[in-house]
């Protein structure tokens, strides 16, 4: 389970305090939550790290056929402009929106939610706090996420203002109109 181990309402880490205490500790993986918390993410197993980098592969090569925006890995914090300071386990940002940025807001945790995410839940994460975290990205401009549940063989699928819709595996997902002509087939996980 993910370990919350510091309130920062009562330290008060500015977002470059953050961002230096990500670099100055490279080995472990921190996001803050939309609350201020700083959150210690414990690494994965080879199992989930194995489908993380399936879907990141899949997702690489489709934008690499459409140039259509930039995928990110799990290694990358977004900034989430309401709130959060938050690394998917896949990403894409339109490219339109990535130019938009600085070349130093690219360099360091970039400003912006990402159109789409897929957040793979690994045996040592809490639902209900990486399903918290998908509304984050919700409330801060998500367009089409994907929280890929294999412990009870299903996808929840996030939609700026429609409700949840939740998939049994197998499922055949789509890009809709944020990924275009992107879809993935997810099997019944063993």
């Amino acid at each position: 389970m993910a370990a919350v181990i510091l309130n920062l309402d009562t330290v008060n880490l500015s977002d470059e305090q953050f961002y230096r205490l990500c670099q100055v500790n490279p080995d472990w993986q921190l996001e803050r939550n939309a609350q201020g918390e700083l959150i210690v993410m414990p690494p994965v197993g080879g199992i989930s790290g194995n489908r993380e980098a399936d879907f990141i592969s899949l997702l690489w090569l489709w934008n690499r056929q459409t140039g259509l925006g930039k995928v990110f890995s799990s290694a990358t914090i977004f900034r989430l402009p309401k709130g959060g300071d938050r690394a998917p386990d896949a990403a894409w940002v339109s490219l339109t929106r990535w130019q938009a940025l600085s070349r130093e807001e690219q360099e360091k945790f970039p400003p912006i939610c990402p159109d789409f995410v897929i957040e793979l839940r690994s045996r040592s994460d809490s639902l209900p706090e990486i399903q918290a975290k998908m509304r984050e990205y919700l409330h801060s401009g998500l367009r089409l996420g994907w929280l890929v549940n294999p412990q009870q063989q299903q996808v929840e699928i996030y939609r700026p203002q429609q409700p949840l819709e939740i998939m049994e595996l197998p499922a055949n997902l789509s890009g809709e109109d944020v990924l275009p002509g992107f879809s993935l087939f997810i099997s019944i996980f063993e």
